[in-house]
């Protein structure tokens, strides 16, 4: 039954694999290429241990089913230039909601609702999303992408603007969880506004961090690269933070503050 399950799998694409990690290399405990077999693999079995992998990875990203509304937001995404999260990443929003009972989420970026509906599924059922984008067209999407998944008007609230702009005006210790997918060279900020609006036991995610394999290479890479390895650096190293990066779609960073 695995075996067909996994050979009606879409097509892998290149959004859905990516470099596997490891705890020694130069860049903030990143591998370098040749740290990726070790020694002792015999020369031609490498491309099949790829192979297993990303299979793995499609298998694991086509796990939760996305309903219609999902989908519509999906499309809407798309047409207007947006990132979406991945189905593997949404399920991983919905369980550590879950996980958290989360009552009270902060998301910062909307885009077309993607991850908004995966985060209200995983909270209580009386639990409110406060949600903060630039672009109020693409709320209005997501608006009518939560409708149209079966939530109530009122477990959605719609902020627009610059999230360093709206972050300081939402309550001390009043949220659950934060997820992130703004502006990733405003990541760091984003961590300092979220330590403050978490309750102890809260959640914060990134997403994002594997910058489709740039933050693992060892080139020269843009700006927004170096921030994301020192986002991981500084949560890895933060006292107040218990964290874990996981390999579901672009890179999620985990972090439970103490």
């Amino acid at each position: 039954m695995l075996g067909v399950l996994v050979h009606s799998l879409p097509p892998v694409t290149a959004h859905t694999t990516c470099p596997p990690l490891q705890t020694t290399g130069p860049i903030c405990g990143f591998p370098t290429p040749a740290d990726t077999v070790t020694p002792r693999q015999p020369r031609g079995r490498e491309r099949v241990i790829t192979a297993n992998r990303q299979t793995s990875w499609a298998f694991a990203d086509a796990y939760v089913a996305e309903d219609e509304a999902l989908h519509w937001a999906r499309d809407r995404a798309r047409e207007a230039g947006l990132r979406s999260v991945s189905p593997g990443t949404g399920a991983a929003l919905r369980l550590l909601a879950a996980s958290v009972d989360a009552k009270a989420v902060a998301e910062i970026g909307t885009g077309c609702g993607v991850s908004g509906i995966h985060l209200l599924h995983g909270m209580r059922p009386d639990g409110v999303l406060t949600t903060v984008d630039q672009e109020p067209e693409h709320q209005q999407s997501a608006r009518q992408a939560f409708r149209d998944a079966g939530f109530a008007g009122n477990r959605a609230r719609f902020i627009p603007g610059r999230a360093l702009d709206v972050l300081p005006r939402l309550a001390d210790a009043g949220y659950d969880l934060v997820f992130c997918d703004g502006d990733r060279l405003e990541y760091q900020d984003y961590l300092a506004e979220s330590l403050r609006l978490l309750r102890p036991g809260g959640l914060v995610a990134f997403e994002g961090l594997f910058a489709n394999g740039r933050t693992v290479d060892t080139g020269p890479q843009p700006t927004e690269v170096l921030r994301l390895r020192e986002l991981v650096r500084a949560v890895r190293e933060s006292t107040e933070l218990v964290s874990s990066l996981l390999p579901v779609g672009d890179g999620l960073l985990c972090a439970v503050k103490r």
